[in-house]
């Protein structure tokens, strides 16, 4: 039974439970039970001692630690529902002032969400970028569809030139001393690369397929310290050049490459999915921007465990995604050298937006009385149903509709927001869009695929987080 409830500190409170005298038999006896198999009492089997001769050997207390136990969880539970308080963090500072056969009274503290007062979240100004597609990014998106299907080819009647592949021996010496890992052979090597060591791929342009010859460079300064400001010789063995060769932009390409069957046709397709992807990144932007400004709009003294616990929850998610590519979180820290202390930091400027993201979308459902109707649960069960190819009813047991409520209601109230700001369309200015040769595709190793979930770990505003839990829940049972 709750005894009283205090606010001992900004957005702390202190409750005072007590547990009468009946109920708290009823635990000790509980935990007698649990107990006894492992108490030993002169005169009786182990684990068959009557109650009173253990409370008399170990003494009238020995079984109130368990007994409180037992009880706790429940008894915090039902004080902080009876205060009706908002609990951000587990109670803490924990005190038994009484405890004894007419009962217990328990002191602790919990920390609760702030008092939050809105600011401007109705007739917000936001500017859409433009979204029209030039020439010139259509004939980018060929130019890499040409690079994708490319061949290497032989060439036999020139030089090496810049940009071409050859395939080459080598083997390094050091004051005529071959060195480690200074030899291979079938080595490709793209010119112009900057694969080597500065000088090298320059001093192979000009030679010709058979080739026998030297090269001659000097280590960087910051190479590893056996080789490093050191002169070398690299005794090279030329076997082939190759170049790359692009497809012919005809309409013989189209239909090898798409489900078209001439250019125009595929001109078309590209400049229409790139305009789809641009409005969606222009809308993208608009909410992120409104939601930004709601954001930073409120007041209030946020406690810092709501900040550590959004750090948290993003930190969990960026691991079960390294999970999902073979790695984990320590491999990645040992892979960039950072440690996981220094790792969070680097994620309290986005948990803190979130928290306060999170608590403006609270505020504006109450200011609103925006609700989750039954249509609307419905309908989020079959929406995580489709997206990761589930029966609704398995995303049912794993996701009570309790917790969809809030994700429901928070993006109802970013609608809210979004259909009453102020959004001015961008003019779009003529501007040319600078080819990109992209690179071979390579095999990532670990690394890269770790720097790779790192890059892609920098959401605007956090996900609901019941679809992530609905996925992690489905994929364990």
């Amino acid at each position: 039974m709750l005894k009283s409830s205090n606010k001992v500190e900004t957005n702390v409170y202190q409750l005072e439970v007590a547990i009468d005298g009946a109920e708290f038999e009823k635990a000790v006896q509980q935990a007698y039970l649990k107990q006894r198999k492992n108490i030993a009492v002169k005169g009786f089997r182990k684990g068959k001692a009557p109650r009173n001769f253990i409370e008399k050997v170990y003494g009238e207390g020995v079984f109130y630690e368990d007994a409180l136990e037992i009880l706790y969880p429940d008894a915090v539970g039902n004080a902080i529902k009876e205060a009706e308080l908002d609990v951000v963090d587990t109670p803490s500072d924990l005190e038994v002032p009484e405890i004894g056969k007419d009962g217990v009274v328990l002191k602790f503290k919990v920390t609760v969400k702030p008092e939050v007062k809105l600011g401007k979240y109705k007739g917000i100004k936001a500017t859409r970028p433009a979204s029209k597609v030039t020439a010139d990014e259509v004939k980018t998106e060929l130019s890499r569809m040409q690079e994708q299907n490319s061949r290497m080819v032989s060439i036999d009647d020139r030089a090496v030139k810049k940009d071409d592949t050859v395939i080459i021996d080598f083997e390094g010496f050091v004051d005529g001393v071959a060195f480690e890992g200074g030899k291979a052979e079938n080595y490709n090597l793209t010119i112009g690369s900057g694969a080597f060591i500065p000088g090298f791929e320059d001093q192979i342009i000009g030679r010709k397929t058979g080739d026998e010859f030297d090269v001659n460079v000097t280590f960087p300064e910051d190479y590893q310290e056996d080789l490093a400001s050191k002169d070398a010789v690299f005794k090279i063995k030329l076997h082939e050049i190759r170049k790359k060769e692009l497809p012919a932009l005809d309409d013989e390409f189209v239909k090898d490459v798409s489900e078209f069957d001439t250019l125009d046709e595929l001109k078309k397709s590209i400049k229409a999915d790139l305009e789809k992807a641009k409005k969606e990144d222009a809308d993208n932007k608009v909410t992120n921007d409104l939601l930004t400004e709601v954001a930073n709009g409120i007041k209030a003294e946020i406690p810092a465990c709501m900040i550590e616990k959004a750090i948290d929850d993003i930190v969990s998610d960026f691991d079960y995604r390294l999970q999902s590519q073979g790695l984990n979180l320590d491999t990645y820290l040992m892979y960039t050298g950072m440690d996981k202390d220094k790792f969070r930091e680097g994620y309290k400027e986005n948990a803190e937006n979130q928290v306060k993201l999170q608590l403006a979308l609270e505020e504006i459902v109450k200011a609103e009385n925006l609700d989750a109707s039954e249509d609307d649960i419905n309908a989020e069960y079959d929406r995580l149903a489709k997206a990761y190819n589930m029966e609704a009813d398995v995303i049912k047991k794993s996701l009570p509709a309790d917790a969809i409520t809030g994700d429901i209601k928070s993006r109802k109230a970013i609608e809210l927001i979004k259909d009453n700001a102020v959004i001015t369309e961008e003019k779009a200015t003529a501007k040319k869009t600078a080819e990109k040769k992209e690179p071979a595709e390579k095999k990532p190793d670990a690394k890269k695929k770790a720097d790779t979930a790192a890059k892609e770990d920098k959401p605007a505003a956090k996900k609901p987080a019941a679809k992530k839990t609905a996925k992690k829940k489905a994929d364990e049972e």
